[in-house]
């Protein structure tokens, strides 16, 4: 939020708030080994591209 200047708007404020909640969500998933390898992502987008 020190990034914030003086003056913003209200969007630029949830922008700020919601790219740093999923920044810590993000985090949180690494922690509890919530992650796919490089292959098993490819694997899911092949499937998903379908």
């Amino acid at each position: 939020m020190k990034d914030l200047p003086r003056e913003f708007s209200i969007d630029e404020l949830v922008d700020k708030l919601i790219l740093v909640e999923k920044i810590e969500e993000a985090i949180g998933q690494g922690e509890r080994g919530e992650t796919y390898s490089t292959q098993e992502a490819k694997d899911l987008l092949r499937q998903w591209s379908k």
